[in-house]
């Protein structure tokens, strides 16, 4: 397949489907909601350096790294499109868990993916066209398929934003019952996800099969530079090794899930940017596996 031909390719979804997505996305960002408290912001005033500069280079940094690699490799604008769009979006419970795991500072990762989430209700809508409009393939793309900016920021930020206050409004006043609904709630949002994504590529699989040798080298290439931005910035601020573990994991690991959704529901199923999503999604659990497993080989922090 040519990068043309990809750049042409479209994930064309059912109406049915269509809402399904709708309806996956606001249940991942309820689920994530519930388990927002005040309590994990704690890390802002504990340890102040560590938490500002993970969340500025996951919101900032990793999407200038982005940019960076895209003006260097020249990928197809749908590859190119699909790696902002998951740079744009926060970090996801994954990068607790690995922080876990890893044993890593995991009060700091959480108020990282607490503010990550928080700040993707509001901005993550904007940030994507911002970003993709500083890269002239990826806005030229944008306008091919007559992309709607104001109705792509309002629908997209209302999927986000009511959501996750509604999550967050119950985890405060009945914690409890945010309690029992998390886990439920986000089997059940992943679960609709992966069954529209499924049927949804389909018809699509050889095509996007045949496109690997295009999409898997810069995705590949993308998610070792996220890991290592965390890395570096860890070691720039002379952060402990509990904290630069994590900063490594938020910064290494994205929501790629949103991703999906996003460019299968908001921006018309560019088949080149849902295979970044979607292989960016498995890669990175592989690498982070990794990582847990050789930090864990190394001294405990």
């Amino acid at each position: 397949m040519t990068a043309t031909e990809l750049d042409a390719l479209r994930i064309v979804l059912h109406p049915a489907f269509q809402a399904a997505l709708a309806g996956a996305l606001f249940i991942i960002m309820f689920s994530v909601a519930l388990g927002l408290k005040v309590e994990h912001f704690a890390a802002i005033m504990e340890k102040p350096k560590a938490y500002a500069s993970g969340a500025i280079g996951q919101i900032v940094g990793l999407p200038l790294l982005t940019l960076g690699l895209v003006f260097v490799l020249s990928p197809p604008a749908s590859i190119a499109l699909g790696m902002i769009v998951v740079a744009s979006c926060p970090g996801g419970n994954v990068s607790n868990l690995m922080t876990y795991f890893g044993r890593g500072d995991v009060a700091l990762s959480v108020a990282l993916t607490a503010t990550s989430s928080l700040v993707a209700a509001f901005f993550t809508p904007a940030l994507i066209l911002l970003w993709a409009g500083i890269y002239p393939p990826t806005a030229n793309l944008l306008q091919s398929i007559e992309f709607n900016a104001v109705a792509f920021l309002l629908q997209t930020t209302a999927l986000l934003a009511v959501p996750l206050l509604s999550g967050m409004a119950i985890a405060h006043w009945v914690p409890n019952l945010a309690a029992r609904m998390r886990k439920p709630g986000a089997a059940v949002g992943a679960g609709i996800l992966a069954i529209v994504v499924v049927v949804g590529s389909f018809d699509m699989a050889a095509h996007l099969f045949a496109a690997m040798p295009l999409i898997l080298p810069p995705v590949l290439l993308h998610s070792a530079s996220a890991f290592l931005l965390g890395g570096i910035i860890g070691r720039v601020i002379q952060a402990e090794i509990a904290a630069r573990r994590t900063l490594t994991f938020e910064i290494g690991l994205q929501n790629t899930g949103l991703a999906l959704v996003i460019l299968l529901g908001q921006l018309q199923g560019l088949g080149g940017a849902a295979a970044v999503a979607a292989v960016w999604g498995v890669w990175h659990l592989i690498a982070g596996g990794f990582m847990v497993w050789a930090f864990r080989r190394k001294s405990a922090p």
